[in-house]
């Protein structure tokens, strides 16, 4: 019996059984909180339930730091879309359960698995906004009866944190991935003005720099939809506003335009080859019409020697968009290499373990840490070695 798993690798299933043990041992299931007082505050979820999130309490030395994890799931840009979400856990609190989320990676509780955070205050924040928690109108959609919210969920979910210890943090850090990791950019400032000047705050995304570069055609079609996501929630209020004095609001929901007005210090990791981009910002249908890069694009092993070069090319066009952000600040690290793939630090293969990607001798792990404690002056690694698209372990 042969069973596909998550890496477009074929196992056999015996080998597969073995895996999934490890992966057991290496996660941990986590009660939900769901915040009742917040739906008297208007913090709520795209059906109007109330928010929710996951805590592992801290032990030991690291009692007094906080991981608050940033869950990703995409966006929501017409309220029909949205209203589709409100019947999953990402537009729903009632739709939530807690083994949707493994503590797994970044978050788990081993310090083999995870020797810089494994025992802090590990926080998961639920998404059910579909806006990277940057909405906030007032009105209730009428047709739908949709609340566009995501800024003020946020906002209540720190304001229960901070209750439970977090203002008297030594450390504290604002993760996230794929659309969690784009919002722990936007609020990464934000989180920081909550904790005293003592407290060492820093941010770290995880596929979430998604870029604005052209696609197949040449032009830059996924920029509408952030047009409709930005004015559909009211996001413009949430963005940085250095950002949206000088150019169009939903421009400032991209990181490249955003990030150079963030002060605090932040941690990239991403892949040149992130299949979400490739997906739906590269080789999308408006893009693609005829569908020739289709199968390339959801497997490589399948991709011609052209379309190798497209990827190349695309890799080139993020990288221009990732570094001119940066303006050469050494309080900013990443971990840029060239796995296809999307979203990291939550599995455990990936975050720390074997076959784990690599640059300069460190796994992914090693290098946030490195950054986060200031054990290294800069860590910002970009592999410029095996540049062609590769799958990594899952």
């Amino acid at each position: 019996m042969m069973i596909k798993v998550r890496s477009n690798l074929w196992l056999p299933h015996t080998l597969l059984c073995v895996l999934i043990l490890l992966k057991v041992k290496a996660t941990s299931e986590v009660a939900i909180t769901i915040i009742e007082g917040a739906v008297a505050k208007g913090a709520v979820c795209l059906d109007g339930s109330p928010p929710a999130y996951q805590f592992d309490a801290g032990f030991g030395e690291g009692v007094n730091n906080w991981l608050v994890h940033i869950q990703g799931g995409g966006w929501c840009n017409s309220v029909n879309y949205c209203h589709r979400r409100t019947y999953s856990q990402y537009g729903s609190s009632k739709k939530m359960k807690s083994s949707d989320y493994y503590f797994t990676g970044i978050l788990s509780n081993k310090k083999e698995l995870n020797p810089g955070f494994y025992n802090w205050n590990r926080v998961v924040m639920r998404y059910c906004d579909g806006s990277s928690f940057t909405g906030d109108i007032e009105a209730v959609d009428p047709s739908s009866n949709l609340h566009f919210r995501g800024a003020r969920v946020f906002n209540v979910i720190i304001e229960e944190l901070l209750g439970k210890g977090m203002k008297s943090a030594s450390n504290a850090l604002l993760s996230g991935s794929s659309a969690g990791g784009l919002a722990s950019i936007l609020h990464c400032d934000k989180f920081k003005a909550v904790f005293p000047s003592s407290t060492r705050v820093k941010c770290f995304s995880d596929a979430g720099y998604f870029a604005h570069i052209k696609d197949l055609s040449g032009e830059y079609k996924f920029e509408g939809y952030y047009d409709q996501v930005v004015t559909l929630h009211g996001s413009s209020k949430n963005l940085y506003r250095e950002c949206t004095s000088k150019m169009k609001h939903s421009l400032c929901f991209y990181p490249q335009f955003a990030m150079p007005y963030v002060q605090t210090p932040v941690f990239i990791l991403h892949s040149t080859y992130d299949t979400f981009q490739v997906q739906n910002i590269l080789a999308t249908p408006q893009a693609d019409p005829s569908g020739l890069f289709a199968k390339c694009k959801q497997d490589i092993n399948a991709c011609s020697t052209d379309q190798i070069q497209k990827l190349q090319d695309f890799r080139s066009q993020f990288l221009d968009a990732f570094l001119v952000a940066q303006n050469g600040s050494s309080r900013r690290g990443w971990f840029v290499n060239n796995c296809f793939t999307h979203g990291q630090c939550e599995y455990q293969t990936k975050w720390l373990g074997n076959g784990s990607s690599k640059l300069n001798h460190k796994a992914i792990a090693e290098a946030v840490g490195d950054w986060f404690y200031d054990r290294n002056s800069t860590v910002q690694l970009v592999d410029n070695q095996n540049v062609l698209p590769h799958y990594c372990i899952d």
